[in-house]
């Protein structure tokens, strides 16, 4: 009997010892070859494995750059520095991107009147299968958090009832845009800093009765913008970046604060010796910040100055300067 046991176990032993030949034969036979270049072209990738540029990581984006299906500038956390790098080291000519941030077009949030009091499960796309939204706003923010949820790098948060982006920590990838079951995350160059945050399209009485930040279509932004890149559709200002230059006079003039200016230190206009008082910058300047009598030198009232630069324009003596720290709200 026992012998029958020892020659059961050597029979099985000579099994799996055979199979496990024929298996690593089969995977030597048939193992697919990876390029070299695959593994050089993650490693300069960021390992964050996010899931922005469309892959499940960045092992599967590198082997797509290798065969060519997608552009290394599609890798939003690297920036353009790591996409250069990949770019060089697959031999491919290098670009240079504006890089983009996240922006929300909407800051109700605990600011407009919940219409409901929800108890089912906390996503903003379970809301939207039962209705428009919690609050009285169908356009806003619904505020469970969808984005939140969808953002590899922490950048979202929600703060009084509506999302806001950490711009120091968010790299652009996009990951928020397709969470959003509302659509009013969109990814803006971040050279840009006068953004309109707010998404209604209904009439503008009827936004001031339910929101105190929502855009009233009352045109001022347009009227007043120096370069004509503002227009009001369905009730709704849209400004047209690429010919916007961030003078921030649209924000300055929104009565509901639904512009946003992301400049936090404007520069100020002085005016030099070298004036004339010729006026033209008095009739230039959208907030009166300057005064003078005609034939004299005029004065900046700083504390209504906005450094736009408007008045510089128009001197005819050069005698208008910009100055003083612009600063920006962290980003890097």
């Amino acid at each position: 009997m026992s012998d029958v046991i020892v020659y059961s176990v050597l029979s099985l032993t000579a099994l799996g010892a055979l199979f496990g030949l024929g298996l690593a034969l089969a995977a030597r036979k048939f193992a697919v070859k990876q390029d070299p270049r695959v593994a050089k072209v993650e490693a300069l990738l960021p390992g964050v494995n996010c899931g922005g540029c469309g892959y499940a990581g960045c092992l599967a984006f590198a082997r797509a750059l290798v065969e060519g299906v997608v552009s290394p500038y599609d890798c939003a956390p690297g920036g353009t520095e790591t996409a250069n790098a990949a770019a060089e080291a697959l031999g491919l000519a290098t670009e240079e991107r504006v890089p983009v941030v996240a922006v929300v077009a909407c800051k109700g949030g605990n600011r407009v009147e919940a219409k409901m009091d929800y108890q089912g499960l906390a996503s903003c796309k379970a809301v939207t299968l039962l209705s428009e939204n919690l609050r009285a706003c169908p356009y806003g923010c619904i505020g469970l958090g969808d984005c939140v949820e969808a953002c590899p790098f922490g950048a979202i948060s929600m703060e009084e009832g509506y999302a806001a982006v950490d711009e120091g920590e968010c790299t652009g990838c996009g990951k928020c845009v397709e969470a959003c079951p509302k659509a009013i995350i969109g990814l803006v160059s971040r050279p840009q800093k006068v953004r309109v945050v707010c998404s209604s399209h209904d009439k503008g009485k009827n936004v001031k009765s339910i929101c105190e930040v929502g855009c009233i279509a009352c045109g001022l932004c347009a009227k007043n913008c120096p370069v004509k890149c503002i227009e009001i559709k369905d009730n709704l200002a849209v400004i047209d970046y690429e010919k916007c230059t961030n003078c921030g006079i649209c924000a300055a003039k929104c009565p509901t604060d639904s512009i946003a200016d992301r400049v936090t230190a404007r520069p100020r206009a002085f005016i030099g010796p070298s004036c004339t008082g010729c006026g033209d910058c008095v009739k230039v300047c959208p907030f009166k910040a300057i005064q003078g009598e005609e034939g004299k030198k005029h004065a900046v009232i700083h504390e209504k100055c906005i450094g736009c630069g408007l008045c510089r324009d128009v001197c005819k003596e050069n005698a208008v300067t910009i100055a003083g720290a612009l600063g920006h709200l962290p980003e890097d």
